[in-house]
C-alpha cells in the first residue's frame, strides 16, 4: 500500500492504458491473476490516472487504429518520463516505438491468429520461461508493425511475419510485443504478464481480496463520517455485496431500499428481507410496488421501452422512499468495473443501452446525493470472491446474475401478471432440475423465457393451444463472453417433461443453442 497524490491509500498497481482494445479487460485480469492490483484508463485520461495512481509500471493495450493515420491516439509523454517500467502490446509496442523515435510500417504486414516466435534475445521479461533459440506459439492480431527500432531498443523475438516481435530497452524497463500476451491462445502470455509484474516491475504479488476488504472498508468511513447512506438492494449479488461491505463499515448509518417490482423470481422477495433485515440487522425498507410496475408496463412491446420505464419507475419509487427515510447524504451503488470502464471508453460503444438494460441509470441530480460505489474496481468473479470474505451465504454469492429489469427482460411481448406468474413456474423448474443436477455452479445464467407465439400441440386424447418456453444457459467467467451450455438430451428431456405437466398454458419447450458475444447474455 502506499498514498496517493490525494492522500489515499491504494494497493501498489499496474495501470493499464486503453486504446480501444476488445480484449484490455483480459490484460488487467491477468495481472490481477498474478496477485498485483490493476486499473484501466482511456488514453485521454493517462496523465490523470498516472497522477491517482501512482503506479509501478504501465502497459499500453491494442486498438484498432494505425500509428501512422492522422490523429490516431497516442500515449501521453508523461507515461515515459515518470522512470518506471512500461510494455506495450501490440498497438501499444507501435505507438510506443514511433513516440520514441522509431518507425512504423503500414498496409502490406498484416498477421492474423496463430503464430510462432523465435527468442532472440535475453531480457528480464522472459526470465526463467523463455530462452534463445526456443520457438513458441503467439497469437497475432495487427496491420501495421515496426520496421525501425528507437535508439536503445534492441529485437528479442522474432516471427516470419513480425521480424520485431519482441523488443526491449533494458536501461529504460520499455518492453513491447506485436503479439497478444492476455489471450489464452498465447499459452505463455500470462507467465510473460506476471513477469512483468513481478520480475520487471518488482511487485510481490500480494494482493488479495482480504486486503482490498480492509482498505475498502475504511475508505468508506473515511468518506462518509457521520453521514447516513441509502442503498438500492436488488436482490443481485452486487447490491448485497456493495450493502453487507457498506455495514462493515459504517453500521447503522447504512439503510437499504429494496423495490419489490413484482417482476422478481420465486422467493426471491423473501431470501432478501430474511437476510438482510432479519440475519444482517441491516435497517430495511421494503416497498412493494408491483401493481405500479405491472400497471405501467400494459400494452408496452418494445423491449427498449419497456427497459427504460421500469428503470424509470424504480428511480422515482426510489426517490420517493429517500425523501421519506430524509437525512441520507450519500447513495450506495453496486457499480462493477467492467461499467466503468464502458462508461469512459475512449471508442463509445453500446454503454446507454447495455446501461438501460442492466440498471437504472442513476437518480436524479435533484437529490444531490454523493456516490459511494464501493466495488466499481472489481469484476463481477471479484465480487463473488469478495461476498465469499464477507461471509455471504452461498445462495447470494453464487446466484445466477439477473438484470434490473428482471422478468421483463424474459417476456418478449406485453408483461401481464399471469405470463410473470406463468414464467415463474418455469424458471423454478429449469433451476431446481440444474441444481439436483449438480450443475448449478458449472453454469454461470441459466433462465427461461416466455415467448410471444402459441403453438398447437396433443396432450392426452385434446388439441391444446398454448405459450412455448425457451430455455437458456451459458458459461463465462465474469460475463463479459458467453457460451452455450452443453446439457445432454435426458437433461433437458426431463425439465421439459415437467414445465410442461406442471406449468398450465405451456405445451412446448425448446433449448437456445446459441452462443452469443459479450453484452448479450439476456434475452432481448
Amino acid at each position: 500500500m502506499h498514498p496517493t497524490a490525494d492522500g489515499i491509500e491504494t494497493p501498489d498497481s499496474i495501470l493499464i492504458i486503453d486504446f480501444g482494445s476488445q480484449v484490455t479487460q483480459l490484460i488487467a485480469r491477468r495481472v490481477r491473476e498474478a496477485g498485483v492490483y490493476s486499473e484501466i484508463a482511456p488514453f485521454s485520461r493517462a496523465a490523470e490516472a498516472l497522477a491517482r495512481l501512482n503506479p509501478k509500471g504501465v502497459i499500453l493495450s491494442g486498438g484498432p487504429a494505425s500509428v501512422t493515420a492522422a490523429e490516431s491516439p497516442r500515449a501521453d509523454p508523461a507515461i515515459f518520463e515518470a522512470s518506471i517500467p512500461v510494455l506495450g502490446i501490440c498497438y501499444g509496442q507501435q505507438v510506443m516505438v514511433e513516440q520514441l523515435g522509431g518507425r512504423i510500417a503500414s498496409g502490406l504486414h498484416g498477421e492474423f491468429g496463430r503464430a510462432f516466435v523465435e527468442v532472440a534475445g535475453e531480457c528480464r521479461l522472459f526470465d526463467g520461461l523463455w530462452a534463445v533459440g526456443q520457438k513458441h506459439q503467439v497469437w497475432m492480431s495487427h496491420g501495421d508493425r515496426v520496421e525501425a527500432l528507437p535508439e536503445g531498443f534492441h529485437v528479442v523475438a522474432a516471427s516470419p511475419g513480425a521480424p520485431f516481435a519482441a523488443t526491449a530497452d533494458e536501461t529504460r524497463r520499455f518492453y513491447g510485443v506485436q503479439f497478444h500476451p492476455e489471450v489464452a491462445h498465447t499459452p505463455d502470455g500470462a507467465k510473460l504478464l506476471s513477469n512483468f509484474a513481478h520480475h520487471v516491475c518488482g511487485l510481490a504479488g500480494d494482493w488479495s481480496m482480504a486486503e482490498f476488504r480492509a482498505a475498502k472498508v475504511q475508505a468508506i468511513r473515511d468518506q462518509v463520517g457521520d453521514g447516513r447512506v441509502i442503498c438500492g438492494l436488488s436482490g443481485g449479488v452486487d447490491s448485497a455485496v456493495a450493502a453487507v461491505l457498506i455495514h462493515e463499515a459504517i453500521g447503522s448509518q447504512l439503510t437499504c431500499v429494496f423495490v419489490d417490482h413484482g417482476l422478481l423470481r420465486t422467493g426471491e422477495a423473501e431470501q432478501v428481507v430474511g437476510l438482510f433485515r432479519h440475519h444482517y440487522g441491516i435497517p430495511l425498507v421494503h416497498v412493494e410496488a408491483a401493481e405500479q410496475f405491472l400497471g405501467g408496463l400494459a400494452g408496452l412491446t418494445d423491449p427498449e421501452a419497456k427497459r427504460k420505464f421500469i428503470g424509470r419507475t424504480f428511480v422515482e419509487v426510489f426517490e420517493s422512499e429517500a425523501a421519506r427515510i430524509g437525512g441520507a447524504e450519500f447513495l450506495a451503488q453496486g457499480t462493477l468495473y467492467p461499467d466503468v470502464i464502458e462508461s469512459v471508453s475512449f471508442t463509445g460503444g453500446p454503454s446507454v443501452t447495455i446501461k438501460s438494460h442492466h440498471n437504472v441509470g442513476g437518480l436524479p441530480e435533484r437529490m444531490n446525493m454523493k456516490l459511494v460505489e464501493p466495488l466499481r474496481e472489481l469484476f463481477k468473479d471479484e465480487v463473488r470472491e469478495l461476498g465469499k470474505e464477507l461471509g455471504l451465504p452461498d445462495a447470494f454469492v453464487a446466484r445466477h446474475p439477473f438484470p434490473g429489469p428482471g422478468l421483463a427482460i424474459r417476456i418478449p411481448g406485453e408483461v401481464t401478471a399471469a405470463r410473470c406468474d406463468t414464467l415463474r413456474a418455469a424458471d423454478a423448474i429449469f433451476l431446481e432440475e440444474i441444481r439436483s443436477a449438480n450443475l448449478y455452479d458449472a453454469i454461470w445464467q441459466a433462465f427461461a423465457v416466455l415467448l410471444p407465439v402459441k403453438t398447437v400441440g396433443v396432450m392426452g386424447d385434446g388439441r391444446t393451444y398454448a405459450d412455448v418456453c425457451a430455455l437458456r444457459a451459458v458459461t463465462a467467467t465474469d460475463g463479459m463472453t458467453a457460451d452455450v451450455y452443453p446439457f445432454d438430451a435426458g437433461f433437458l428431456g426431463r425439465v421439459a417433461t415437467r414445465i410442461v405437466n406442471e406449468v398450465p398454458g405451456i405445451n412446448r419447450v425448446v433449448y437456445d443453442h446459441t452462443s452469443k458475444p459479450p453484452g448479450t447474455i439476456e434475452w432481448e
